[in-house]
């Protein structure tokens, strides 16, 4: 059967600044998922739109382009509400673990697809894979049912969502077409349009341990984003948050987990509190459920439905956590104000004690990573520990600390620290 199109004619027109109509970009995402397209042709429109962009028109058909190549999941008939939250990641940002159940306990299903980290940034599944028991491959019809006995799922998306999107994302990863705004919204939003929820809330993430390192290219990713879901009937808003710190006290995996169950029993640290809080709030009103949910964190209903979507999964929400084998104090070389701990160094520190993966088949260690013992803004003394690091592998530590290097600030004059919520974006 003879191609309606040829994919040459697709990346001349991209290249030279035109608009590709619907026809072609139905059929070039088609065709590539299908084998037709080549690889290589795929590398050079995508290069085409890293240079060129996409209109509106165009970014919206394309993600629905992507996301018709699989499956949609439909949870219309739960009885209950939908909602959703993406984080673009970052380091110590275990939102989802308190954030889903919190959700849930306010009357909104939650179904959280998510994924496993890769370099710096840590990944959901990784983190709730070190509570034993727990699995993150559910069928639809587990999903389903979970979501509507307890309200709150999180496990890993199944092959048939959006499989146009896997390919397009390893060949971004290997043709310097990652950072490429319209590429990316268009990835984030056909997975999660696909995963069948009714409003969405997005976390975009800016600073040194993000994607977006800058405000204003947050700031254009999150309108970018917003304005796909609402060309595709999802109600959608978007949050630009601060990852130039890490978020909390600890990155890597149980101890993440442990940080999320503290918040769960109304404690934990105050900028992962006022974030889930801050993101639980816009999941409700998009939902048009009202409720604050700051009452549940205290009166104990959402930790209930963190233990029953645990179990429901397998896992055991009464088990010891691993600790990891070794530790190593880095303490603070002044006393003074702590002004500053880049997101990044720590989020690289983590990683290279095996909290974190360098390629995607790579295991992670369910103990390893960074707890912090300060903040910026805080006091510190000479001598106190600023952090301590946790990995199984002892030879690991020579190169975390070197990641370490100049990853903060102590000053002598006052400092206080920005807000975790920078704007809104709806």
């Amino acid at each position: 059967m003879s191609e309606p199109f040829d994919a040459v004619d697709v990346i001349k027109a991209k290249r030279d600044g035109g608009r590709l109509s619907e026809a072609q970009i139905d059929w070039v995402i088609d065709a590539y998922t299908r084998g037709v397209v080549a690889e290589e042709q795929m590398a050079a429109l995508a290069m085409a739109v890293f240079w060129r962009g996409l209109e509106p028109a165009e970014l919206a058909r394309w993600t629905l382009a992507m996301l018709n190549s699989g499956e949609r999941l439909d949870f219309s008939g739960l009885g209950r509400p939908t909602a959703d939250k993406h984080s673009t990641g970052g380091v110590g940002d275990k939102i989802t673990l308190p954030l889903g159940p919190l959700v849930a306990s306010c009357g909104v299903a939650v179904p959280q697809l998510s994924g496993r980290g890769l370099g710096h940034t840590g990944g959901t599944l990784d983190k709730l894979e070190s509570i034993p028991g727990w699995r993150a491959a559910l069928t639809n019809q587990e999903m389903r049912r979970q979501l509507a006995d307890v309200g709150a799922v999180i496990c890993q998306a199944g092959s048939g969502l959006a499989p146009a999107d896997r390919k397009l994302y390893a060949l971004r990863d290997v043709t310097g077409t990652v950072d490429c705004i319209p590429l990316i919204a268009s990835s984030i939003m056909s997975k999660k349009i696909a995963e069948g929820t009714a409003a969405l809330v997005l976390d975009v993430k800016c600073g040194s341990g993000a994607f977006m390192r800058d405000f204003d290219s947050a700031h254009e990713l999150a309108r970018t984003m917003v304005g796909i879901g609402a060309a595709h009937g999802v109600a959608t808003t978007a949050l630009i948050t601060d990852m130039s710190t890490p978020l909390g006290l600890t990155a890597g995996n149980a101890l993440e987990v442990r940080e999320s169950v503290e918040v769960l029993a109304g404690g934990g640290p105050k900028d992962v509190v006022d974030l889930t809080l801050a993101l639980a709030r816009e999941m409700l009103a998009s939902a048009g459920v009202e409720a604050d949910p700051a009452d549940n964190l205290a009166n104990g209903k959402a930790m209930d439905v963190w233990r029953r979507m645990i179990a429901a999964q397998g896992g055991d929400p009464a088990a010891e956590l691993p600790w990891a084998k070794h530790t190593h104090d880095v303490v603070a070389e002044a006393s003074g104000t702590l002004a500053r701990l880049d997101a990044l160094q720590v989020g690289v520190a983590a990683w290279r004690l095996g909290a974190g993966r360098a390629r995607k088949e790579d295991p992670v260690q369910a103990g390893a990573g960074v707890v912090m013992h300060a903040k910026p803004g805080d006091q510190v003394s000479a001598g106190q520990p600023l952090m301590t690091l946790h990995t199984d592998t002892p030879d690991r530590f020579e190169r975390a600390l070197e990641a370490l290097d100049g990853a903060w600030t102590i000053s002598q004059e006052p400092f206080e620290a920005s807000p975790v919520v920078l704007d809104r974006v709806a």
